[in-house]
Parts: C-alpha cells; structure tokens; sequence
C-alpha cells in the first residue's frame, strides 16, 4: 500500500489499445464498431438478460442504439472500450473504465456488456484483468467494481476475479424506476499482485487448452 505521506496523483488512462492473449481492447468507435455491437448485443443471438441490470437498454431500433454508442465514446468518465476477438476480427462486446479519480488513486470498471460469444470464455476475464493491470500500473490504489444487489451474476464475477466484497448500500440509486441497493467490492494496490498473478496464470497457454481451463481462477490465485 502507498504510504499517504508520499501519495502521488495516479495516471490518467488514455484509452490506448490494449493487447491480451483472446482479446485486444480499444477505444470505442461507433462508426467502426457499432454493426458489429448491434449484431452482438441486440440481435437475435443475444443474451436475454443483458440489460436486466443496465441502467439503459435494451433499444428497440438502431437509431437509439447508435445515439448511445456515440454518446459513450464521447466519454472521458466512463471510458469506454470495444472488446475486439483477436481470432475473428469481431467486436464483442465494450466495457469502461469510471469513477476515475487520480487525485485519490480510485477507479472502477463498469457498464460491462459482453456478447453471448464472450460468455462462458477467457476473454471477458482477459478483459477486466488487462484494464485493471493498466490502472495499477498508472499508480492508482483502489479498483472498485458496483452491481446491483440482486445481480447474483455480477456479484458472483466479482468474487471470482478476486474482488473482496465490503457491504452494501441500502437505497443507494433509483434505476429504471426500480430501487437499487449496490453491492460494492474493492481489490487494492496491496492486494492487486496476488491478484494478477492468478489471472495471468489463469490465462496462460498451460491452463487454457483447447478443451477448456486445466484449474479455475480462483485456484489459480492460491499459487
């Protein structure tokens, strides 16, 4: 952990591409990215429960869609990236980093959609792993990460990327004229080494063959 006594600002996160192994990440492009989001997210392939928990979608027509696509890219908080498979050229889905506060050394990853063809695969792991990697190494001090409370699935990525859960926030938003109660983690710069090494281990060519995972990530993590 970084002594406050010599605290230094944090980088500011440029959006630059952002290589791994499955998945290469890069700022969000409507005009490059956006058929191939429309197909992903809101055809007739996608996942039925991909908006439940948004606080936008889902959109009826593309018109909408695009407004909102170029809206985001618009964006310095939230930062948004498309997540591009390297095997097939396809974007796959976007994810942002927000809540970007370099003065305290505070980030969050969040308004995460991903395809049907990400689920299930290494590469939105790959994904969170290789923004959280860059926002340490920009010399920040906290990831956070905020769901819903009763998101069972976003709650359950958290725990399995290695997010240490620290309670509850009771009537904390109102979304789609729904109360929200928010679910907050955390994994610090103390805690973040552990951390990667797991996900690297995790996605590494000896772990990930052609049949699937040798060990879960949440082994992988224990060494």
């Amino acid at each position: 952990m970084n002594d406050a006594l010599n605290w230094k600002p944090a980088g500011t996160p440029k959006a630059e591409p952002l290589e791994g192994r499955f998945i290469r990440l890069e700022k969000l492009d409507p005009a490059r990215h956006g058929d191939d989001l429309w197909e992903v997210l809101q055809g007739p392939g996608s996942d039925p429960v991909l908006w439940d928990y948004l606080p936008y979608g889902p959109f009826a027509e593309r018109a909408g869609f695009d407004h909102w696509l170029q809206g985001n890219a618009a964006s310095r908080d939230p930062l948004f990236y498309s997540v591009i498979d390297r095997a097939s050229g396809q974007v796959q889905g976007i994810l942002s980093y927000m809540s970007i506060v370099p003065e305290q050394g505070r980030f969050e990853i969040g308004h995460i959609a991903f395809g049907a063809a990400m689920q299930r695969t290494p590469k939105g792991t790959e994904a969170v792993y290789l923004l959280g990697k860059l926002g340490f190494e920009l010399g920040n001090r906290r990831l956070e990460w905020k769901c819903n409370d009763a998101n069972a699935r976003s709650k359950r990525a958290a725990e399995r990327f290695g997010f240490v859960f620290e309670g509850v926030f009771r009537q904390h938003m109102v979304v789609k004229d729904r109360n929200r109660d928010t679910a907050w983690y955390s994994i610090t710069d103390g805690e973040w080494p552990a951390v990667a090494a797991g996900f690297e281990r995790w996605l590494s060519v000896d772990n990930q063959q052609p049949e699937g995972q040798v060990r879960t990530l949440e082994t992988c993590r224990q060494g």
